[in-house]
């Protein structure tokens, strides 16, 4: 980036900050101290997110870039006509202290948070030959508007729109062959917009230990250790004991070899995968083969616990898995088998490239109940994917979700909150295209084959400096309308939305 690029750069931050001080300090005064504009790392302008694959002594690990944004705060009192200058009285007063408070604050600290971003590289490092401590943070703030099916019975309102922020800070430590990992976040939604604003909707949490979850403000805000966890590592064999996101998936949109908090198949931003209780063995039984042994465990449900799940452990929820993979010619392939809430399974999955064009994925499994009157279900999806050397990419997937329902009359409500699909058959469409070295745009489309319903999601990621970056993102929805309490289209559900994200990372 030139210098008359950053020299404009920084008197945007200048403004922003001033716009700050004008909104906590109305009258001027600079008794608090100056508002200075921070500049970004030496070099290229372009967030290349580098600090998201490190490299130790002992392994590589990377996290993508892409998670599911949050529901947010609405603004429904009318503000008072008066201005600062004139006189209120003592109910305007409080009314103001309260919207000030609660309504405005999360956002003034969203724009100080703006204002001073520091660069990309961890805030606190330490290395010597055998040990390591690093210390690092990200924050985010999202507004969105939402605009439900019209529909009373199933919807309390119809528009939504709002904002809301959250705080992660992450520790790695390492010595010798021990390594620890902690992630602590502090994030605000709302309870009203943890649903969408549907009647039916069950906010629910990740399934694991309520004890490191905590609540505030009526549930609103909560403090999560996300990750912590211990790994001992030798030549040949890595154990991780704790929190930590497990993830067996190689599709892209559709995972159904995910069993632990997957995300969704129209969700881009993806850094931070939620941890659960787990212990992880990686084993290598050769240059290119590897057993893995994961033990996850269960917990009992609790409506009156902050994340829905208690801290009793449930044995009949636990799950155990164990797979081997190694590679043959240009594909990986893997098996599966094991348990999941009892539930026993087999499946497996392969990633590769034929004719050095065309990538190909696929994963899937078959399930047999622990229940008897239940009957056994198939998963699988596959992918294909390709990248031109203009940067344009192209992926294509088709899942078959055996549990679905093979009819629109055959879906419940209740159906809903027990996953993301509800069907038999979809398909998922997407592009991806870097649309200038700053600038990356992305779009995929999903498609029911039961009830013809589809949803577009559209997204946008531009670079602001090396070390923040903003996000657009919206979705469309089509199919039938709800019609009193009868589902008509899966899709016809959702609600369409336009939102608007800053993250920066310290």
């Amino acid at each position: 980036m030139t210098m008359d690029c950053q020299d404009k750069r920084i008197k945007e931050w200048a403004m922003v900050c001033q716009h700050v001080q004008s909104l906590v300090n109305p009258t001027g005064s600079t008794e608090q101290g100056e508002c200075q504009p921070q500049r970004g790392w030496d070099g290229g302008d372009r967030f290349t997110q580098q600090w998201l694959i490190r490299s130790h002594s002992r392994g590589l690990y990377r996290e993508s870039m892409r998670e599911s944004g949050s529901l947010i705060q609405t603004f429904e009192d009318d503000v008072p006509t008066q201005t600062f200058g004139e006189k209120m009285n003592a109910d305007q007063v409080n009314f103001m202290n309260k919207l000030l408070t609660k309504r405005l604050y999360p956002m003034v600290l969203f724009l100080f948070l703006l204002a001073y971003a520091q660069p990309a590289s961890a805030f606190y490092m330490w290395q010597d030959q055998q040990s390591m401590v690093e210390l690092r943070g990200f924050v985010r703030g999202l507004g969105v508007t939402l605009s439900n099916p019209d529909n009373q019975l199933l919807y309390n309102r119809k528009n939504i729109f709002g904002v809301t922020s959250s705080v992660r800070v992450m520790l790695d430590a390492s010595h010798d062959f021990i390594s620890f990992e902690a992630h602590a976040e502090q994030a605000y939604v709302p309870l009203k917009l943890q649903t969408g604003g549907a009647h039916f909707a069950v906010p629910v949490g990740v399934e694991r230990s309520d004890l490191l979850d905590w609540s505030f403000d009526s549930k609103q805000s909560h403090l999560i250790l996300d990750r912590l966890n211990l790994q001992f590592s030798t030549d040949r064999m890595d154990i991780k004991v704790g929190r930590q996101p497990v993830n067996l998936a190689v599709t892209g949109y559709f995972t159904p070899n995910d069993f632990f908090a997957p995300f969704a198949a129209q969700t881009f931003f993806r850094s931070y995968k939620p941890g659960v209780d787990a212990i992880r063995t990686d084993i290598q039984l050769a240059e290119l083969s590897q057993l893995t042994l994961i033990a996850v465990m269960g917990y009992r449900s609790s409506l009156l616990s902050d994340s829905g799940w208690s801290n009793r452990p449930d044995h009949t929820r636990n799950a155990y898995l164990a797979r081997s993979s190694t590679v043959m010619a240009d594909f990986e392939l893997a098996l599966l088998a094991g348990s999941v809430k009892k539930d026993m399974v087999l499946g497996g999955d392969f990633q590769g490239e034929l004719f050095d064009w065309l990538g190909v994925r696929g994963e899937g499994h078959i399930r047999w109940p622990n229940a008897r009157l239940l009957a056994r279900t198939t998963e699988f999806a596959v992918a294909l994917e390709h990248r031109w050397e203009n940067s344009l990419t192209m992926r294509l997937e088709q899942f078959y979700h055996g549990s679905g329902a093979t009819s629109e009359t055959a879906y419940t409500l209740t159906a809903s909150n027990r996953g993301f699909y509800m069907a038999r058959h979809y398909s998922a469409a997407g592009a991806s295209y870097e649309v200038t070295p700053l600038l990356t745009a992305d779009v995929t489309t999903i498609y029911n084959w039961v009830d013809q319903s589809a949803l577009v999601a559209l997204y946008a990621s531009y670079s602001l400096s090396n070390e923040s970056e903003l996000a657009i993102s919206g979705t469309l929805s089509t199919g039938k309308k709800p019609q009193a309490a009868v589902i008509q289209s899966e899709f016809g559900l959702y609600a369409d939305s336009i939102s608007a994200e800053y993250r920066a990372y310290f």
